[in-house]
């Protein structure tokens, strides 16, 4: 878990010339507090514990101004960069060491159930107020 936490706080680093300590990445950066809340939220969504794991989100969207449904996966190194109003859909997939700037939207173009989201493979950056919408692939 700690080691994690480490990788995240690097990744901030090596994207973000404005971080100047891990004190700070910690306490004044939304996107990896809404990142650290989608990791609980998403577990409990894993166990089945669908309607505890869709309150912490919905405090992390209050919290942070960003949405990740419980349902979305996400991995390493995730970083996102003034988050406010960004929304990642419930069968959204993002790769490694993928970049969100602030607005981005991963949206479905459907109301069935199944893969109606994006997937963003691993590097992949997506600029402020972009919506990329559907069940395809970039990167």
């Amino acid at each position: 878990m700690f080691e994690r936490l480490r990788e995240d706080i690097q990744s901030v680093f090596h994207r973000d010339p404005a971080a100047r300590n891990a004190f700070e990445v910690l306490t004044c950066y939304p996107g990896m507090h809404a990142i650290w809340i989608h990791r609980l939220s998403g577990a409990l969504w894993g166990m089945g514990w669908k309607w505890l794991a869709r309150l912490v989100s919905n405090f992390g969207r209050w919290l942070t101004g960003i949405e990740i449904h419980p349902g979305a996966k996400v991995g390493r190194r995730f970083f996102i960069d003034h988050g406010m109003g960004i929304v990642i859909g419930e069968t959204a997939e993002i790769g490694d060491d993928v970049t969100l700037y602030q607005g981005v939207t991963l949206g479905g173009t459907s109301w069935n159930k199944g893969k109606r989201h994006p997937t963003l493979e691993d590097g992949v950056v997506v600029g402020a107020g972009a919506k990329v919408l559907g069940p395809f692939i970039v990167g």
